[in-house]
């Protein structure tokens, strides 16, 4: 994705975060995983707790990264909770290499799960 694309999309997802769930703050890069993983989990909201939600950003890192074919989800646990197995090594990347690659999964999961369309 071009940097200019992105950069407008990845815009896009935090305006509609931020309107959407957080009545007004701004929203983080954790704060929107964790949506992910509450969106993936798909038992609606509810209060979760720390390790909770830990759990949930890991699902939404993994679904994320499926994207790219490190991870594959190989079924729901007893309680509904999604699993994911590594498929492909990780990349070594830098931290600002790893905060560009997740915010373009990000922008990815919007639009492939059709909770934004960006062609407006």
């Amino acid at each position: 994705m071009r940097n200019e694309e992105l950069k407008r999309k990845w815009l896009f997802v935090q305006e509609f975060i931020n309107t959407n769930f957080a009545d007004g703050d701004e929203v983080d890069l954790d704060g929107i995983l964790f949506l992910i993983g509450v969106q993936e989990l798909g038992q609606g909201k509810r209060k979760f707790k720390k390790d909770e939600k830990l759990d949930l950003m890991h699902i939404a890192i993994c679904k994320l990264l499926s994207y790219y074919g490190h991870y594959k989800l190989i079924g729901l646990d007893e309680h509904g909770w999604p699993h994911y197995e590594l498929i492909a090594p990780l990349p070594t990347l830098k931290a600002g290499e790893q905060a560009l690659l997740m915010r373009e999964a990000i922008v990815q999961y919007f639009e492939q799960e059709r909770i934004i369309d960006f062609t407006n």
